[in-house]
């Protein structure tokens, strides 16, 4: 039998020894059908990874892409576009890779039509390090699930119930992680979906809003705990165009999440979903555990409000602007 083709897909902005990693992990693999696109926003790099990645492209192991923009589901889209695998696998550039990841991935679509993408597992290196030490931040943390509750399938508030660390069956889940995700080809061509590039900054929920549009095509999202993963959550870089500490990341935090919930959500699933944020998030319950300060609650509250204008903004644009900027400008450079 002839094994899929997987195109291996890694964004990558300000990163360097994490992405050298990376990319040994995957070349690493015993799989025998695949193909590892690099897409590099990094302005420039230093000089190991320079010449790391320049004999590694030389050498035909990795195809490697420069651009000089930073944006997460316009590198991502940009990749699919120069794949040719059957099966197209997205990781973070700061990750750890197991022997037989690839092969965990690719089994789910051999054995089962129905899967159209499939969900990984993947171990937080700080939650990791915190319960080696026996610190919890939560009453939830680093306790083994086997299927996850009814709730984490309701969009609106699944998105305080979806566990992809500590759930250990396969199961169908609402989505994925953005660091271990991947779908079958036919999910771009035959359906034509394309990932939001309107979802900037860190690009949260970028992959959330890709995966319910997914399953609007019919196919299952299969989470596999067997293609699994350490992700080592470096605050910076993955095209993270802006600093997690910034106030321009909590203004697309709290839009991206509107932006969602606008494009995709019922009413009522919406206001659940925004209830929900603003009680975690704002007011700082759990499982945020945010500080009650009332100067930080204030705070959040002014971004939460603003986010949901710029979003709104947003979808009210997208009569006559997609915000798909970054592929009508790779078009127009083909072109």
């Amino acid at each position: 039998m002839v094994l899929p083709l997987i195109s291996v897909i890694i964004p990558t902005y300000g990163r360097e020894e994490p992405l050298r990693d990376s990319i040994v992990d995957v070349l690493k693999q015993d799989y025998p059908n695949f193909e590892v696109l690099v897409v590099d926003q990094t302005a420039q790099h230093q000089p190991e990874t320079q010449a790391y990645l320049e004999e590694q492209a030389s050498n035909d192991k990795i195809k490697w892409f420069r651009l000089d923009w930073a944006s997460l589901p316009g590198a991502r889209n940009y990749a699919i576009r120069r794949s040719a695998g059957e099966i197209v696998l997205f990781i973070d550039d700061d990750v750890e890779i197991p022997q037989g990841f690839l092969a965990a991935h690719a089994k789910n679509y051999i054995e089962n039509p129905e899967v159209g993408a499939v969900a990984g597992r993947v171990f937080d290196r700080m939650k990791m390090a915190d319960a080696a030490e026996g610190r919890t931040q939560g009453d939830n943390d680093y306790k083994t699930i086997e299927y996850l509750p009814p709730q984490a399938m309701d969009p609106g508030i699944a998105w305080y119930y979806i566990d992809l660390v500590n759930t250990v069956k396969p199961q169908q889940v609402l989505t994925t992680r953005g660091c271990n995700m991947s779908f079958r080809r036919e999910i771009f061509t035959k359906f034509g979906l394309h990932f939001d590039e309107r979802f900037r900054g860190s690009a949260v929920r970028e992959e959330s809003d890709f995966c319910l549009r997914v399953r609007q095509t019919g196919y299952k999202i299969w989470y596999d705990p067997e293609a699994h993963l350490v992700h080592l959550g470096e605050e910076t870089g993955g095209c993270h165009d802006i600093s997690m500490r910034s106030l321009k990341y909590q203004m697309t935090f709290y839009h991206n999440h509107f932006l969602m919930g606008l494009k995709n959500l019922t009413v009522g699933q919406a206001i659940r979903l925004y209830a929900r944020l603003f009680d975690c998030h704002v007011l700082g319950r759990p499982p945020c555990h945010k500080s009650g300060s009332p100067i930080k609650v204030l705070t959040r509250g002014v971004f939460y409000t603003l986010g949901f204008l710029k979003a709104l903004g947003s979808v009210i644009q997208s009569g006559w602007n997609d915000g798909q900027i970054y592929t009508r400008l790779d078009k127009e450079v083909s072109c």
